[in-house]
């Protein structure tokens, strides 16, 4: 399997506008079919969330959380993973962003069965 990241400031508003959201406890994901055989992936985390280090202590989690998924995620979609606002990130763990990830997956049907 192969991604790409979301790099472009009009993919992201895109994904924001037209995206489908899918809610959940330490992420949120925003979901829209690309016209390619395999998927783009952005990560946003604000900066209300923690200083530089944490933010990118939690977006190498979700990085990783993504890679152990991915084999069994469909391919063609833009997928915008953004930390939840509400849910500190210091005290949380790869098991539960890898089981958050999973169940959004779940919920928006991405995973192949």
């Amino acid at each position: 399997f192969y991604y790409e990241k979301l790099k472009k400031n009009y993919e992201f508003k895109t994904l924001f506008s037209k995206g489908k959201f899918f809610h959940g406890e330490y992420i949120h994901m925003y979901i829209l079919k690309n016209n390619f055989n395999f998927n783009k992936i952005g990560i946003a985390v604000s900066k209300k969330q923690g200083k530089a280090v944490k933010r990118n202590y939690f977006k190498r989690l979700i990085r990783e959380s993504y890679k152990i998924s991915e084999s069994k995620i469909k391919e063609g979609f833009n997928i915008l993973i953004v930390g939840n606002k509400n849910q500190g990130i210091e005290n949380v763990s790869y098991y539960n962003i890898l089981d958050n990830m999973e169940k959004l997956f779940k919920k928006a049907g991405l995973f192949n069965e």
